[in-house]
């Protein structure tokens, strides 16, 4: 019996078709218990996905996959989640930690350190929307054998939300209280309403760190902490060697609390090169199994494809690849930093500019002849799930409505061709990550620009170096020392509510917080502030939906242009089962992946 069928059974007992005794003996009957059949019931998609999962599992013991190796062109740079800027960081954090429960490829919240879901009907979820109840796995080991237990979540909330720690994930923990019930439980109150409280210790922003490991490295000295380079989590892989932007190595961890996991007896994850390289080395060699983020021209994939080793495997969720405009002046010092929320752009300060700026993206050409059947034109910054998309944003390229705008704006054409307006002329760098299809859409819009009498200066910075997560280096996207710069963001939950923090005030990147702000675009907005404030307590599914919308519209009109909604392509070889979702991280159930003998 499939999931669908599984879902199907599930329908009929909920409209009163089926009886919940003839469905648990039907269950029975695929030699499932009678707890498992009810939870399918009690918690639907979630208990399903589960099931599922174990279902498709098919090694009957841990160990005896020899080693799982990855892929990743760009190399993490630290294994902490919580100081992660970039996606390559926290993929690697998630081989060794681990939340209480993740997202699959569905939007369904599955357990992982939880031993179910809350819900109101379990009674761990409060109807008021004011607190959730979780309770953990009994069992649980730390790599150095230490027990897992509710101690380790308070620590992780206390670790997070200390502004001197400077964590990415600060806007996850800092307006709620975690309180220890017993050994195993523990209760998350929030300060009013909370439509999503799926967010502290779940998914990207859930990682669980080890009180014993951390408890001396809290506030500012959590950067000094060694667990931040060498991990010690309760994944199913035990980390044995990291080089920065290099190499991460992992072995089987013994005490996995999973059955039967993992598979593989060690992980490798590799970083470096570039996407082509990376899906070469799947797709057309077989000298890796996994590999990720494979942003290349689809042409190119199916090229590669043909060699007979790998496939590509895309999954959507909203995973978006933007245009900023930079709100602050790039050029302008002051108290010692450049983009400084103290000034303001010379040219995208005027709405003018930026309703031009947008007509000058040729998103489907970009589509069309880069991404291929790996991302499609878009004109919002969410794209999903449907009930958060908004119905009033269309793109379109239009070089001679552009002009017009200009032109009637005061952006006067000087005898080089370039515009100029109060002493300021048009001549912009626009800075992006080293990869091909973002190199070829720094062309593409160059080229329209131009048309339009616009100066665009390319520069394209490694990877390696533009992600980084060091304070000290300007080149990152944190920093934004340029006018416009190009990258893609990934959301990693379901819900409108985390995605959108990027585009909060309060989360600009700036010196204050070391730049590890969400906000890299200095997106400002009163009205959108107070829309996700409002969000953020709204019980009402429609009313909140309206107000994201409406969060949507605001950012698309300003600085933020939204260019293609990208599926997450990875290189995966012919034997290789990879568990992945659009909604999580590439190694959000790493444990689950297997090969076939």
């Amino acid at each position: 019996m499939n999931e669908q069928d599984l879902r199907g059974l599930v329908s009929e007992v909920r409209g009163g078709r089926l009886s919940r005794r003839s469905f648990v003996q039907r269950m029975a009957a695929l030699g499932l218990t009678a707890p498992m059949a009810a939870a399918m019931l009690t918690h639907g998609g979630a208990a399903l996905a589960a099931t599922s999962a174990d279902a498709a599992y098919k090694p009957a013991k841990a160990g005896g996959g020899g080693p799982l190796k990855l892929l990743f062109w760009q190399g993490p740079t630290l294994l902490n989640g919580h100081f992660s800027t970039g996606t390559k960081d926290v993929e690697g954090s998630r081989i060794f930690y681990e939340p209480l429960a993740g997202w699959d490829s569905d939007g369904n919240l599955v357990p992982v350190l939880a031993t179910e879901i809350p819900s109101v009907d379990n009674g761990q979820l409060a109807a008021d929307g004011r607190s959730v109840t979780w309770k953990l796995k009994p069992g649980v080991k730390w790599h150095d054998g230490k027990p897992f237990t509710a101690d380790d979540l308070v620590f992780t909330w206390e670790f997070a939300k200390d502004p001197a720690a400077a964590c990415v994930t600060v806007a996850t923990y800092s307006d709620i209280k975690v309180t220890k019930l017993d050994d195993l439980s523990v209760r998350v109150d929030f300060a009013g309403p909370t439509p999503f409280w799926a967010d502290a210790f779940v998914g990207r922003n859930g990682m669980i760190l080890p009180k014993h490991v951390y408890g001396d490295y809290m506030g500012a000295k959590s950067r000094e902490a060694p667990a931040n380079l060498m991990p010690i989590g309760t994944g199913p892989y035990r980390c044995v060697e990291f080089r920065p932007a290099d190499t991460v190595r992992g072995e089987r961890f013994v005490d996995y609390h999973k059955p039967n996991r993992p598979y593989f007896d060690s992980i490798e994850l590799k970083g470096g090169g570039d996407a082509v390289s990376a899906a070469r080395a799947v797709l057309q060699t077989g000298d890796y199994d996994f590999g990720w983020n494979l942003q290349v021209e689809d042409e190119v994939l199916k090229r590669l494809e043909d060699g007979g080793k790998g496939r590509i495997d895309t999954v959507f969720g909203n995973y978006c690849e933007f245009l900023y405009l930079n709100a602050t002046d790039p050029n302008k010092e002051v108290d010692g930093e450049k983009s400084s929320l103290k000034t303001q752009h010379p040219a995208f300060s005027d709405p003018a500019v930026l309703k031009a700026m947008n007509l000058l993206v040729d998103r489907k050409s970009i589509s069309d002849f880069i991404y291929g059947r790996t991302g499609k034109p878009a004109s919002n910054v969410v794209n999903g799930p449907a009930r958060y998309t908004s119905p009033n944003t269309h793109y379109a390229f239009d070089i001679a409505a552009a002009n017009k705008l200009l032109d009637d704006a005061g952006w006067a054409k000087g005898s080089d061709g370039i515009r100029a307006k109060n002493g300021y002329r048009m001549h912009f760098l626009f800075q992006t990550s080293i990869n091909g299809p973002r190199q070829k859409t720094q062309a593409i819009i160059k080229q329209a620009a131009s048309k339009a009498g616009i100066e665009i200066e390319l520069k394209s910075v490694p990877a390696s170096v533009f992600f980084a997560g060091d304070p000290g280096n300007t080149d990152t996207d944190s920093h934004f020392y340029a006018d416009m710069e190009e990258y893609a963001n990934q959301a990693t939950t379901p819900d409108a509510a985390d995605w959108m923090t990027q585009y909060v005030s309060t989360q600009a990147s700036q010196k204050s917080n070391k730049w590890s702000g969400q906000n890299n675009s200095r997106y400002h907005s009163a009205e959108f502030d107070d829309l996700f404030n409002k969000a953020k307590v709204e019980l009402d599914p429609v009313k909140r939906a309206a107000m994201f919308i409406k969060m949507n519209d605001l950012v698309v009109s300003a600085n933020v242009l939204p260019i293609i909604q990208r599926g997450s392509v990875a290189g995966v070889g012919n034997k290789l089962h990879a568990v992945r979702s659009g909604w999580d991280n590439d190694m959000w159930a790493v444990s689950d992946w297997w090969k076939d003998a």
